[in-house]
């Protein structure tokens, strides 16, 4: 139970009150859902090290929040890890490329070519991206639209906090 206890807390400081201080700032819910949908969907993209710097430029150039499309990246960092290899693995079977080396020994004869391995990794990456924004396209609407849905039930059942002048520091 003090896992549990301990997981609700840290959702409540660092994902509910950072919502709830948005909404309060005069942020929609549109927007606001919209903003975590972009980070969501950018958050579980098969790259390494880009999804931060990604979701800036998008949010900026999309004039959505960027508090909560970082939310949105850093809510879903687990996802990413998950789905970093399946996404290759779709990759690989919908354009019928060569497999992901998984055996020490696949791995250990792709490094004694590494011109071929830069190649292959770089055909895995950018199969796996189109697989990521056919997934990304369908998945961020949908999310945006159950986001929305959320948000305004957490307005009503906040109505206090959010009518209230948002603290000053």
């Amino acid at each position: 139970m003090l896992i549990g206890e301990r997981l609700r807390e840290f959702i409540r400081c660092h994902v509910l009150r950072p919502l709830l201080r948005l909404l309060r700032g005069g942020v929609t819910p549109r927007r606001l859902a919209w903003s975590l949908a972009l980070g969501m969907a950018i958050g579980i993209n098969p790259t390494v090290g880009v999804t931060t710097v990604v979701v800036i430029l998008l949010a900026w150039m999309l004039g959505l929040n960027q508090v909560a499309s970082q939310i949105g990246v850093h809510v879903v960092a687990p996802l990413h890890l998950l789905l970093f290899v399946p996404f290759m693995q779709l990759g690989v079977y919908m354009f019928h490329s060569r497999h992901l080396p998984f055996s020490a020994r696949e791995i250990k004869h792709l490094s004694h070519h590494p011109v071929r391995m830069v190649r292959d990794m770089w055909q895995w990456q950018w199969h796996g991206l189109v697989v990521w924004a056919i997934v990304a396209a369908i998945l961020m609407p949908l999310t945006a639209m159950y986001l929305r849905r959320a948000l305004v039930l957490m307005m009503k059942r906040h109505k206090t906090l959010i009518h209230s002048r948002p603290a000053t520091r």
